[in-house]
Order: structure tokens, then C-alpha cells, then sequence
């Protein structure tokens, strides 16, 4: 695991990748090589917890447009939770928070996933 990737755990169907601090290119590798690891495991669906990550620069964001589209191509789902108001504003400012979901909890990510039940 990589000094960016927290955790990686399970609950149920879903796979939560709990990260932290700056997720910039010098660390956007790691992080990139964790997500790919987990999504080679097709999870149905794919929790990412940014709620710990104080900074993401393009490097980030583009990990995780790549890694939401390995996780579309298998049919799972993407989540995105817990993001500081910093790092969602990323997202807003480069319209990608239209195309994550995006959730305040985890609890919630688990909820917004059709068949999670």
C-alpha cells in the first residue's frame, strides 16, 4: 500500500479505498497503482474515501476518471465520498463532480448504488 492509501477494506459487495493527505503527481502513481489493483478485482462496487485528502491536483483527478471508466466497462460502480471542501470544489470547478457521484459518507455511497441492498 502506499503512503497515500490508507486503507483498502470490504463491506459487502463494495471495496472502500480510504485515502489521504495530497494526492499530487509525485504521489499520484501509487495511488493510481492501488485503485488499479482493486479495480482488477471487479468489485460491483468501488468506494473511494477522499474525506482524509487535504489536496488533489489534475494528476488525482485523472487517476480516478480512469479508474471510473475500468469500473464502468465491467458493469460496477464508483463512488466518491467524504470530500473536503477544497477538494470538491476540483470537481466543481472542472464540472467533473457531474459525472461522479459523489456522497458525504460512505454509508451513503452504499445507499445511491443500485442493488447494493
Amino acid at each position: 500500500m502506499s503512503s497515500v492509501v490508507k486503507d483498502v477494506r470490504r463491506a459487502g459487495e463494495a471495496v472502500i479505498v480510504a485515502a489521504q493527505g495530497e494526492i499530487d503527481l509525485r504521489c499520484s502513481p501509487d495511488f493510481h497503482r492501488a485503485l488499479a489493483k482493486v479495480s482488477e478485482e471487479r468489485p460491483p462496487i468501488l468506494i473511494v474515501n477522499l474525506g482524509e485528502v487535504t489536496y488533489m491536483d489534475s494528476s488525482g483527478v485523472g487517476t480516478l476518471v480512469e479508474i471510473f471508466r475500468r469500473t464502468k466497462e465491467y458493469g460496477g460502480h464508483m463512488v466518491l465520498v467524504g470530500l473536503t471542501e477544497r477538494v470538491l470544489s476540483v470537481f466543481e470547478i472542472t464540472k467533473l463532480d457531474r459525472f461522479f457521484t459523489i456522497k458525504a459518507s460512505e454509508a451513503e455511497a452504499l445507499d445511491a448504488v443500485p442493488g447494493s441492498d
